[in-house]
């Protein structure tokens, strides 16, 4: 059985190491992409400070990504590639960091909570598979050290997690 561990640390680097060890321990072993993403969803949620949300969206056709496994409130089912900060990481094929989800045109707001948001795109041999969503009521929650943290945690999941 798999235990999260708590981080106790102020340094940014060091905790997304130490979360990536805790990923990648969570997911040895195990290739099912959907189980793959609940379990990083809610060692995220458990994990990181200040989120309201963390959870994928995956593509399901050339114009349209449908929720899945996710940590928070209830949440928009189908956002339409090029759409809202994860519709637009899609298309763009690149990571977005929204300081105010309020300036970013085109903005869904599945949770009024709901102030800044990080996406990743989850790309597998060069093409995009979805993305993971991260939300927090916090305005400028995330930087580039996070970035660079869920971009690694991205990077894991997506390695050790076989898609259809």
């Amino acid at each position: 059985m798999f235990a999260t561990k708590t981080i106790e640390t102020g340094d940014k680097a060091e905790f997304y190491r130490e979360l990536a060890g805790q990923l990648g321990g969570l997911l040895h072993d195990e290739r099912d992409f959907i189980a793959n993403a609940a379990n990083l969803a809610a060692l995220v949620f458990d994990l990181v400070p200040d989120l309201n949300w963390a959870g994928f969206y995956f593509l399901r056709s050339d114009d349209e990504l449908v929720l899945g496994p996710f940590q928070g409130k209830v949440a928009c089912v189908r956002i339409k590639v090029g759409k809202g900060v994860c519709g637009s990481a899609v298309a763009l094929s690149q990571t977005m960091l929204v300081p105010d989800v309020h300036a970013f045109p085109g903005h869904i707001a599945c949770d009024a909570a709901s102030r800044s948001e990080l996406v990743v795109p989850l790309v597998k041999d060069g093409r995009v598979l979805g993305v993971l969503d991260l939300d927090s009521p916090t305005p400028e929650r995330f930087d580039t050290q996070d970035q660079a943290g869920f971009e690694a945690l991205a990077a894991i999941y997506v390695a050790a997690s076989d898609f259809v």
